[in-house]
């Protein structure tokens, strides 16, 4: 008889004993950078006056594992209708994993996940997946001697053995991430000559945005969106964000970030002028994060985090969104964004990048790197499973 008990999460008081479970699990680890708990919150929240628009076309239950009485796992049961729909993909998603070192409650969590799908007609389980690409997604297999970043997110590296000893588990997709170093000479001349060509012959031309274009009448954050579904939807676990989604985001981004850092390509061919290709960075937060408290800003977390972020305090910039639209990425459109952007970095005194998760298979976008002396340094997995 299994001695692991599966509650599911009912209200807000029993969210936050799962969210607080992970800031307890990873205590004084110095790879993990958590994230904020009331960015947390504002995502898993269902029972929120302004809940996060994925609850909008997605059905989620939570779940914790309590063992000898006392909380030792947890996990997010979702589906994602518009994903599924688009896909023509009936699974169930398992997000926000979390374990100890304990094969039965490893496997109590799934199959929490695997019966909900069931009742639910899904077909699959796939996962770790959050409810869209902005959450954090893939289960870390190597880089375990890795700072994480607040993209990307870490775990255990025992996380991937549980997986690999249950059964009917098998890989689904395989992300890599780069550490990208910032050349300490300027741009490299082979790709300024190839960026400096490419805005001559194709007229397209780098904007740097203001707090103005962003939230004023040209809503120029819904236009950054707008590429932003462009360029990844064709890929594994998209669903394009939605009008809503987008005012989310762009209040949850813009607002803090230093526009500097950020860099959109227009085509001056079209009469609007078109947004084609943006590049979303900042300085890397993982530190600071690691200072807050339980993922809370007060009483001093907030310092480290203006420091970080006003104040420049690392050596690390985080690349969170790089995208150029389809049809222009054969132009070398892609170029421009780091022509713009490393003198920045430069100035700024950042010494490498961290590259958001990439598909192990795309190798256009891994090319991008091959100007610049770089380091494959973590890869991520996503699991399925057939539920008969």
């Amino acid at each position: 008889m299994m001695s692991v008990e599966i509650k599911k999460v009912a209200n807000k008081r029993d969210l936050e004993k799962f969210i607080q479970f992970r800031y307890d699990l990873y205590r004084g680890n110095k790879y993990d950078a958590p994230n904020l708990y009331s960015d947390e919150m504002f995502t898993l929240n269902p029972w929120s006056k302004n809940p996060n628009a994925a609850f909008d076309f997605c059905d989620v239950e939570y779940y914790l594992a309590y063992k000898n009485g006392k909380i030792a796992g947890r996990v997010a049961a979702i589906i994602n209708r518009r994903y599924n729909e688009q896909w023509n993909r009936p699974c169930v998603r398992f997000g926000w994993l979390e374990f100890i070192d304990d094969q039965e409650v490893s496997q109590a969590l799934l199959k929490a996940v695997e019966d909900f799908g069931r009742r639910e007609g899904m077909k699959e389980i796939i996962g770790p997946l959050g409810f869209t690409d902005m959450d954090q997604e893939g289960m870390l297999t190597y880089g375990f001697d890795q700072l994480s970043c607040m993209a990307t997110g870490y775990n255990y590296e025992y996380y991937p053995r549980h997986m690999e000893q249950m059964e009917g588990y098998e890989k689904d997709n395989d992300y890599v991430e780069y550490k990208v170093f910032v050349p300490k000479d300027g741009v490299p001349a082979k790709f300024r000559r190839v960026a400096e060509l490419t805005m001559e012959r194709y007229n397209l031309h780098i904007r740097k945005l203001t707090k103005k274009d962003i939230f004023g009448p040209e809503q120029y954050g819904h236009k950054v969106f707008d590429v932003i579904n462009g360029t990844f939807s064709h890929l594994y676990g998209y669903s394009e964000l939605s009008k809503k989604q987008m005012d989310q985001y762009v209040n949850m981004y813009f607002r803090f970030l230093d526009l500097s850092l950020v860099t959109v390509i227009e085509d001056w061919n079209t009469p609007d002028h078109k947004c084609i290709g943006v590049g979303i960075s900042y300085p890397s937060l993982s530190k600071a994060l690691q200072k807050c408290k339980n993922g809370r800003l007060f009483p001093f977390g907030w310092w480290y985090l203006l420091r970080a972020l006003k104040f420049k305090k690392t050596n690390i910039v985080d690349c969170l969104l790089i995208g150029v639209l389809p049809e222009y990425r054969s132009k070398g459109a892609n170029s421009l964004l780091f022509y713009d952007l490393i003198p920045r970095y430069q100035k700024f005194g950042f010494e490498w990048g961290e590259t958001h998760v990439e598909m192990e298979t795309n190798g256009k976008v891994q090319n991008q790197w091959m100007y610049y002396e770089h380091e494959q340094h973590k890869r991520r997995r996503c699991y399925k499973k057939v539920l008969e």
